[in-house]
């Protein structure tokens, strides 16, 4: 099925759905969030202290990530806007436009927070911002298919690290503004979810295929475009903001197994077939790896335990 007779035969769905979720959003106003009176003028050329804030440096990690991702939003709109937007329909581009919308007040209420509380680096945050949006980089899917697909994953996937981040912080401001903007993901990624579950009804071996490439080859966005997002990433995984555990637990299994149910999916050719045998074999591989990197954090916390208990009884 080509691109373009997916897109017209999802149309009633897609009106469907922007129509629910402009009736599920509430409006809200990035300028409330934010704790101004903390706030105080920078000085040229003066130089960053982070213990006017401190933070763990996976936090710290998690914050340039999760904002320098908002940042790129004009190369995600773009990318929407070729893969969905249609001139016959509406609908698909009052989403696109909507969609970039909201995404700005992301990034906005974002910045606001960290110059206010001094939590990251203001230069080296900018600096990196410039590298980012100058170089253009943004995954690019190559059918709508593959889109659907990667949009869905990804959309939790960053609703998931806004979240927990948040809940690190220990600072209530900024885990308002956190759970804010991870609640508007995860409204985009129910749209993207309930999307795509009508487009496997509707091309099932070309969404399987689709499926498959995506699993098995998911990055965030950030992955080319960020400047040293690999070590972020670790750091970020290793506190335990978006790992494996995460990534299994609550996108692989409750969105590809359970909600479109791509094991019991009918209607395949062979191809797509071997595609979900492969599929679902990631996702068991995924899960092993994360069951044993729970167990290698249990080991590691006893031990931590079992360290600080033994001096403490020496002592006594």
């Amino acid at each position: 099925m080509s691109d373009s007779t997916l897109l017209a035969e999802l149309t009633p769905t897609v009106e469907r759905l922007l129509e629910r979720h402009l009736a599920s959003t509430r409006e809200w106003f990035p300028h409330e969030l934010v704790p101004w009176s903390r706030g105080r003028d920078f000085e040229p050329g003066e130089e960053f202290d982070p213990d006017e804030f401190p933070l763990p440096d996976a936090v710290r990690s998690a914050l340039f990530v999760n904002l320098l991702t908002e940042d790129n939003l004009p190369y995600y709109f773009d990318t929407i806007e070729r893969a969905f937007a249609s001139r016959e329909v509406e609908a698909w581009s009052v989403w696109a436009r909507r969609w970039t919308a909201e995404e700005m007040r992301h990034a906005i209420v974002i910045r606001d927070w960290l110059l206010v509380t001094r939590a990251l680096d203001p230069i080296a945050l900018e600096r990196a911002r410039m590298a980012q949006v100058a170089s253009g980089l943004v995954p690019h899917p190559g059918s709508v298919a593959d889109a659907l697909v990667y949009v869905t994953l990804q959309e939790l996937a960053t609703q998931i690290a806004h979240r927990n981040t948040g809940r690190l912080l220990g600072d209530k401001p900024g885990s308002k503004v956190m759970a804010q903007v991870a609640g508007d993901e995860r409204l985009h990624h129910l749209f993207y979810r309930d999307l795509s579950k009508a487009a496997f009804e509707i091309a099932p071996s070309e969404m399987m295929l689709a499926l498959e490439r995506q699993v098995r080859g998911f990055a965030m966005p950030g992955l080319e475009g960020i400047p040293d997002f690999e070590t972020h990433a670790i750091r970020i995984a290793a506190a335990g903001i978006y790992d494996f555990v995460a990534h299994h637990d609550h996108i692989l299994v409750p969105v590809v197994l359970e909600e479109w149910g791509v094991a019991s999916i009918e209607g395949i050719d062979g191809e797509a077939e071997e595609a979900r045998a492969r599929t679902i074999k990631h996702i068991d591989r995924v899960g092993r790896a994360a069951r044993r990197l729970e167990r290698h954090r249990s080991e590691d916390a006893a031990s931590a335990e079992s360290a600080d208990e033994g001096p403490t009884a020496i002592a006594v």
